[in-house]
């Protein structure tokens, strides 16, 4: 439903009462809190299509409401993160760990004075393009994709803010600040950069997304590194034995075992797990506020036009990599999960080849008119394939490929 605050500005819902001054108070002591070079309303860039400004809440607020609204984001709960989400309830999904990266993205932001909710909004959007069944989705469509442009998610969450959501009466999309759509696009080739105008410039011109976005994205990293650890031992796919031969994980795993002798099963786990999060963002912060320091940052363009500055200790970093290697040998290439991901591509191929060989197949919204180019029906295909959960997708191969018993 559109919120009064959404209304074009030509609505005047003059019997609803405004925002109180409490309201407006603590609109202004946020912006007094940030730093000169963070991102705010006052140097935002803006959105593509002019919007009255909201009240009582900030622009960036408006943009994390718009997005938690959004079709694209409650799908994201029957998604994928490393376990197809049949496989059990309590493993986390892409809507879980979007929650969860925009909790770690807060506090970062909130100890280095910059915009929280901008931080926040980023990290709730930046998976919302992402293909059923994770990764193995993913890498199966962009091979479909490939005489086509391609397919990569980031992307892809952008164009679903832009132009595939419909929910507002005066544009397609959710019209997002620049800044929250600049900090969703974190990969981008120079081809594909020449083709989105402002919000490619960066990449043409070597420059940083703001220091928000920079938060979101490592936010991110720290969030699946830890809680696929905590969902593989779930899994029973890892051990701790195992993960005693990772420095990041032995330390803090001795750590909870000299506080808690007698403590055993899973809460074992979390007291580890918590601690490396906290390690990490502790790190991640002290690291960040040093090379703001050596920057001597004043404004946004000086965060632009520096080298990416939020960052992990040398030391914590390669901690990192030991850990991220060995979830890569142990989990996600672990035979159980390359099963259920040769399951997925098949059905991602099978959809995408049955679906541009006959376009009368797919929903009616998304049938190819007769005028389109293959490099358009591919898109539409992708976009269409894309936006589906796990198990919509298993149902959708059910349906076109199952052959039933009875005629």
């Amino acid at each position: 439903m559109t919120s009064v605050h959404d209304m074009p500005a030509s609505f005047s819902p003059t019997s609803l009462p405004c925002p109180g001054e409490s309201d407006l108070v603590s609109l202004r002591e946020s912006s007094v809190h940030l730093a000169s070079y963070a991102v705010s309303d006052a140097n935002s860039r803006g959105r593509v299509f002019p919007e009255a400004a909201p009240q009582g809440r900030s622009e960036f607020q408006r943009d994390r409401d718009r997005i938690i609204h959004s079709g694209a984001f409650r799908r994201l709960e029957y998604k994928t993160q490393v376990f197809v989400n049949h496989e059990g309830d309590l493993f986390r999904t892409r809507l879980t760990h979007s929650i969860e990266v925009a909790q770690i993205a807060r506090s970062i932001a909130r100890r280095l004075n910059l915009n929280e909710d901008l931080a926040e909004a980023i990290s709730l959007a930046h998976d919302l393009g992402h293909t059923p069944f994770g990764h193995a989705g993913q890498d199966a469509l962009n091979e479909c994709m490939k005489a086509y442009g391609g397919f990569e998610h980031n992307l892809q969450s952008v164009r679903v803010v832009d132009l595939l959501e419909e929910r507002y009466a005066t544009f397609d999309g959710l019209n997002l600040c620049f800044e929250t759509r600049e900090g969703m696009l974190k990969h981008c080739r120079r081809e594909q950069a020449a083709q989105l105008g402002e919000l490619g410039e960066r990449f043409i011109k070597n420059q940083r997304p703001s220091l928000e976005g920079q938060i979101a994205n490592l936010a991110d990293e720290i969030a699946y590194n830890n809680h696929d650890v905590d969902d593989g031992l779930r899994s029973g796919l890892i051990t701790l034995e195992q993960l005693e031969t990772v420095p990041l994980v032995a330390e803090h795993l001795q750590e909870v075992r000299a506080a808690y002798p007698d403590l055993a099963g899973r809460r074992v786990v979390h007291e580890m797990v918590r601690r490396m999060i906290n390690t990490l963002v502790t790190d991640l912060i002290a690291q960040s506020a040093a090379n703001i320091a050596a920057q001597n940052l004043q404004t946004l363009d000086d965060v632009r036009n520096a080298p990416a500055l939020i960052a992990f200790s040398p030391e914590l970093n390669a901690k990192q990599r030991v850990l991220k290697k060995f979830l890569m040998t142990h989990l996600y290439r672990h035979y159980r999960v390359m099963r259920m991901s040769a399951k997925a591509q098949r059905i991602i191929r099978d959809l995408f080849d049955v679906f541009m060989t006959d376009s009368r197949l797919l929903p009616t919204q998304f049938q190819s008119a007769e005028t389109q180019t293959d490099i358009e029906r591919a898109r539409v295909v992708a976009d269409y394939i894309a936006g589906m959960t796990d198990r919509y997708a298993i149902r959708e191969h059910k349906r076109i490929f199952a052959v039933e018993d009875t005629v």
